[in-house]
């Protein structure tokens, strides 16, 4: 299969899973304006190239998250990556430490933290949603320090959950169990049937040991969705920073006012994300509010981005105008349901070409030259 670039990625996913997974991945909220305006709003930006510079040598290494990084993105969480490959998180990890960076497991996984470390020795971070019961939220920290993470990503942007609608449509999250209508549209794609079949029946690693929480991935999933606490405040990010000795990131902020705000609550870093348009449906781009962050945080945390990064150059403006690093969401997602961890690998292959060519083409040496230049890097297009 040759994926040449992220879209082909996504057209062979589609292929690929059944409909109730490919809607999963590839939905947003209500309209999915924000959805569109993640991949729009990159049009703001224009880049400025120079010619006759010597950039017959390239580096894309790039410090973030405390750690050098062979290049600079890394790959964020996304739930229920195995049910899109047979152990996805695993392919996953494994890809993106074969390159160098690292990989942020979602809460809604189909391995556990326990299951990745004895998989692979790379570094892994670990995304966590609060749920209202606080002695589950200890033992899901208990997990991550067991598994030598040092990174925890905090999850503010979904004490509520949007109406996506293409999985209402599908029933997911409100299916509880395979049923024959949703099992005679799993049956018409064999492969992944095939695949699902060869490594066991899916549940949410994590909290596998919890029967309250049901048996099969669909019941657990429904049932930890409705206890994701919606009185999630400033004040649980005290109780967590004081539980948590290891770098802290509030992933979901949108604001100059909520960047600020993380930093005198002890965060570490931030990542300025809309759950790539899954959430608040009309609210801004997040490439389009990065430069207001970062000049609101003036460097005292660091500030990274995902949602609606598909090429290297989205990647090359985002650092322009000073995210420190990029996480990738559905870009490798699609590369996973495609291909397994060798369409992963393909993705981050692919997309680091396009950086390198990029910066070359710019007349740039490296992303600390990029860095160095920042927004001058850039001219205002025609979208703005």
């Amino acid at each position: 299969m040759k994926l040449v670039n992220v879209e082909d990625a996504r057209q062979a996913a589609r292929r690929r899973l059944p409909r109730i997974m490919f809607d999963y991945i590839d939905g947003g909220a209500f309209d999915e304006e924000t959805l569109r305006a993640n991949r729009r709003d990159f049009g703001r930006w224009t880049l400025r190239p120079r010619v006759l510079v010597d950039v017959s040598q390239r580096d894309l290494t790039t410090r973030f998250l405390g750690a050098d990084h062979a290049l600079p993105f890394m790959l964020g969480p996304v739930g229920f990556l195995g049910l899109y490959a047979g152990h996805g998180e695993i392919a996953a990890a494994r890809a993106a430490h074969a390159a160098g960076v690292p990989l942020c497991l979602s809460t809604f996984s189909i391995a556990s933290l326990a299951e990745l470390r004895h998989a692979t020795s790379g570094p892994l971070h670990f995304q966590l949603y609060v749920l209202s019961d606080r002695a589950i939220m200890d033992e899901l920290l208990d997990q991550a320090r067991a598994a030598g993470i040092d990174t925890l990503y905090l999850t503010v942007d979904t004490a509520i959950t949007s109406v996506r609608e293409r999985d209402v449509r599908n029933g997911f999250r409100s299916l509880t169990r395979v049923g024959p209508g949703l099992a005679t549209r799993l049956l018409a794609k064999p492969g992944w049937c095939l695949d699902m079949l060869r490594t066991g029946v899916p549940r949410m690693g994590a909290l596998a040991h919890r029967p309250e929480f049901g048996t099969g991935v669909l019941e657990q999933a429904a049932n930890v969705s409705r206890r994701i606490d919606t009185k999630l405040s400033w004040a649980d990010v005290d109780w967590l920073r004081q539980r948590w000795t290891g770098r802290l990131v509030l992933k979901g902020i949108l604001g100059a006012e909520d960047a600020v705000r993380s930093r005198e609550a002890g965060a570490d870093a931030i990542i300025v994300s809309n759950h790539g348009g899954r959430q608040l449906d009309g609210a801004p781009s997040t490439i389009s509010v990065l430069p207001e962050i970062v000049e609101a945080v003036d460097g005292g945390l660091e500030v990274l981005i995902d949602s609606g990064f598909r090429r290297g150059a989205d990647i090359v403006k985002a650092l322009a105008l000073g995210a420190s690093g990029v996480l990738l969401g559905r870009a490798y997602a699609y590369g996973l349901a495609a291909a397994g961890e060798a369409g992963v690998a393909r993705i981050i292959r692919h997309l680091a070409e396009e950086v390198d060519i990029t910066l070359g083409l710019m007349g740039l040496r490296s992303v600390g030259e990029l860095k160095k230049l920042g927004p001058a890097a850039l001219r205002r297009g025609a979208g703005e």
